[in-house]
């Protein structure tokens, strides 16, 4: 059908897109078609009009499903006005060629968002052949190809954030710190660290910037000690850019296969079936913080020995 290859091109299976064509579609309903992309704005013309997380758990309590697709409920994504006007384009289209049915179209949706949450989790196995860092190597992989395939989307950067601190919570007790979306990182967010822990400010990034050397900058002049956890091609950036700021010698700069695989094997006493149940452990940890803090359940790890 129409909409399928309108889906396919356009990539609308992505959850900022998904919430665009709920609402949409409901705009659809009241005001009829064609519709004009220009009124579907908000006066300051900055967001698409009516779309946020209420209207979008409106339409999908209408179906019974009661999980939140988007914490934002699309607001916030940038590219949200141009799926509008691209998808109000289809609709205007096929309503010119004859009646559009608002219930088929609005099941298709329902039906991507089904998809959606249905999405594979990631998988590790734990073969006791490989080294502990490979297998957080592996992880971290998953996430980036993922990342390639939809773009938009910061798989990597919620995995490395979400990893450290299960990793965290099982070395030294839940409760210590608090966890929170990807979205709302120090990256994203300003804040300054993802974990706080004593006086140490961890700061989880897979591209180190000068953002985050700023951020260490004002963790010491605060009295506090700044720690970078990155990847193996963030590691050197990180390093260079504190050298640059005059910081080389105030900042920690760890890669994070090194950070968590040897915390694993501390975990587990340096025993095979310590290191099993510590990466049980942290897998499991891993899993219900995206679940209290993250919409996409597909972040989850699925774990197989």
């Amino acid at each position: 059908t129409a909409l399928r290859d309108f889906n396919k091109e356009r990539k609308f299976s992505r959850k900022g897109p998904l919430c665009v064509a709920l609402v949409i579609t409901q705009h659809a309903r009241k005001m009829g078609l064609p519709l004009d992309p220009d009124k579907l704005l908000t006066d300051a013309g900055g967001q698409v009009l009516g779309l946020g997380k209420g209207a979008v758990q409106a339409v999908l309590n209408r179906h019974g499903i009661a999980r939140v697709l988007a914490a934002e409920g699309g607001r916030t994504s940038r590219g949200s006005i141009s799926n509008m006007r691209e998808y109000v384009a289809f609709l205007n289209g096929q309503a010119a060629g004859g009646a559009v049915d608002l219930d088929a179209v609005e099941a298709f949706w329902i039906e991507r968002v089904h998809e959606f949450f249905s999405a594979k989790p990631f998988k590790i196995r734990l073969d006791a052949s490989r080294s502990l860092r490979t297998l957080v190597r592996d992880m971290i992989a998953q996430a980036e190809e993922r990342q390639r395939n939809t773009p938009g989307m910061q798989y990597a950067g919620a995995v490395l954030q979400h990893l450290v601190g299960a990793k965290l919570d099982c070395a030294l007790g839940a409760g210590n710190f608090e966890h929170n979306s990807f979205s709302t990182s120090d990256a994203q967010s300003g804040r300054n660290g993802d974990f706080f822990i004593g006086d140490v400010a961890i700061h989880v990034t897979t591209a180190p910037g000068e953002a985050v050397i700023g951020r260490c900058r004002d963790n010491i002049d605060n009295g506090h000690r700044p720690i970078i956890v990155t990847t193996a091609r963030g590691l050197t950036v990180a390093e260079g850019l504190a050298e640059n700021a005059g910081l080389g010698e105030r900042i920690d700069v760890f890669e994070v296969e090194q950070f968590v695989a040897l915390n694993l094997y501390e975990l587990g006493k340096f025993a095979a079936e310590g290191r099993r149940v510590a990466v049980g452990d942290v897998v499991t940890r891993y899993n219900e913080i995206v679940e209290e803090v993250e919409t996409d359940p597909s972040l989850k790890i699925e774990f197989r020995q």
